[in-house]
């Protein structure tokens, strides 16, 4: 057995359960509940993507070490990109879900973007908003409610992807 292979398969494979797993919850639940949930649930954003817990960082890291760890595995079944098997159809599938997968961590960032900013400035509150404060607030939840389906969507693409490329046939 390759062992380059298993370990490749593993981080692409663990890294995608938690940086999908996380976007997902995220997406789903936690930011409809911090946005019910008004100040009490901005403080809980600020602690939970705060520099204590490092979700935000693990976060990030496990989305590019799975697409690093993906492209790996592409490159060398394909025998550097150049092989009949890309136009395979489990080529096909690899390489779309790697694509969604790409276009995954670019959602993740502007997402971060805009959790970072909403965590920064709820954390600047000291009692009732500001009109910039509540202005940067609404727009930073905006920003997430867009980027957030557009996340989840890649992401849940790029598993479907994933998870049949083997079953493809052309």
């Amino acid at each position: 057995m390759n062992t380059l292979i298993i370990v490749l398969r593993l981080i692409h494979i663990i890294g995608g359960v938690f940086w999908v797993g996380t976007a997902l919850l995220f997406n789903f639940f936690l930011t409809p509940s911090i946005r019910a949930s008004g100040e009490v649930g901005q403080k809980f954003l600020g602690h939970l993507i705060s520099t204590k817990t490092h979700l935000g960082e693990v976060h990030g890291i496990s989305a590019i070490l799975t697409v690093l760890a993906g492209a790996s595995l592409y490159w060398i079944d394909s025998g550097g990109f150049t092989s009949a098997w890309t136009r395979s159809g489990a080529g096909l599938g690899f390489g779309i879900g790697g694509i969604f997968g790409f276009l995954g961590v670019i959602s993740s960032i502007l997402n971060a973007i805009s959790l970072r900013t909403l965590a920064e400035t709820a954390a600047q509150i000291q009692g009732s908003p500001t009109a910039e404060q509540k202005d940067k607030i609404d727009a930073a939840q905006k920003q997430l409610g867009i980027m957030g389906r557009i996340d989840s969507a890649v992401l849940i693409l790029a598993l479907i992807c994933m998870a049949t490329a083997r079953y493809w046939r052309l």
